[in-house]
């Protein structure tokens, strides 16, 4: 059964070392509905990643309310599945053996856990690579293994904190298009915390619009296109200025918006 994240009025503020406090995010409103995909975008220090960990579990001191399912959530759990910018595979581990590990306190046999493993090394094309060591592969290979051990758990949500950031640009649209058909396979909730506005568009259903100092939505912007997404065509690029004027920013609406045909 798919389930509802709710975010109602979540504020987050933080103590700075000489006593004053910092508002991180500022009464943050918006659901994410059961297999729908999210993304989050706004400039760097916005608070982006802040309300990802706050929706993880990884921090618990704050404003608000976070219901899943409407059950607040609290402390980390299975069913939010986590990506960071950084895989952070194991290096002693073979990529089986990571992926593998995200099920060690899991309550299946053996058996049922060597094929489910299999299953999401299929899902994210690389079969051959069981033995692998990280630094045998490459950078878009070791996030799609971060990726399926994110995924063998089945969890409710699958959050992805720029996981493709740190990629070259052929490398971060072929993972772009290999999350996308991910998400449509596994039929799991997805958001993505992204400052890459195309990639958002390309990948969402909708986009939650952050401004900064404090972090707050500024928008939420529905994006219904055809598939596939056409990035060159007219009403991709229509959103794109949607979603750079929420963002406020004039010289990304003209220097992205008015050159994006040429």
């Amino acid at each position: 059964m798919h389930k509802k994240l709710e975010i109602i009025g979540v504020t987050k503020r933080y103590t700075l070392t000489n006593g004053s406090k910092f508002t991180a995010v500022q009464n943050a409103s918006f659901s994410v509905e059961g297999g729908e995909f999210v993304s989050i975008v706004g400039a760097s220090g916005c608070g982006k990643s802040t309300l990802l960990r706050l929706i993880a579990g990884l921090d618990s001191e704050y404003e608000g309310r976070i219901l899943l399912q409407n059950t607040p959530v609290k402390g980390t759990s299975l069913s939010r599945g986590i990506v960071f910018q950084d895989h952070r595979l194991l290096p002693w581990l073979s990529l089986k053996d990571n992926i593998s590990i995200a099920l060690l306190n899991a309550k299946k046999s053996a058996e049922e856990k060597e094929r489910i493993v299999k299953e999401h090394i299929s899902l994210v094309g690389l079969e051959g690579f069981e033995k692998s060591y990280p630094h045998q592969l490459s950078g878009g290979m070791a996030q799609r293994a971060a990726i399926a051990r994110a995924l063998v758990n089945q969890p409710t949500i699958l959050l992805l904190d720029e996981p493709l950031g740190a990629l070259d640009a052929i490398t971060k649209m072929r993972l772009q298009e290999e999350l996308q058909r991910i998400w449509r396979v596994e039929g799991v909730s997805m958001i993505l915390v992204t400052h890459d506005v195309e990639e958002a568009i390309f990948l969402s259903g909708k986009i939650i619009v952050i401004n900064a100092k404090p972090g707050r939505i500024a928008a939420e912007i529905s994006v219904d296109l055809p598939e596939p997404r056409d990035r060159a065509g007219a009403e991709f690029g229509a959103v794109r200025r949607k979603v750079f004027e929420a963002m406020n920013d004039n010289a990304l609406i003209h220097e992205n918006i008015d050159n994006y045909f040429i």
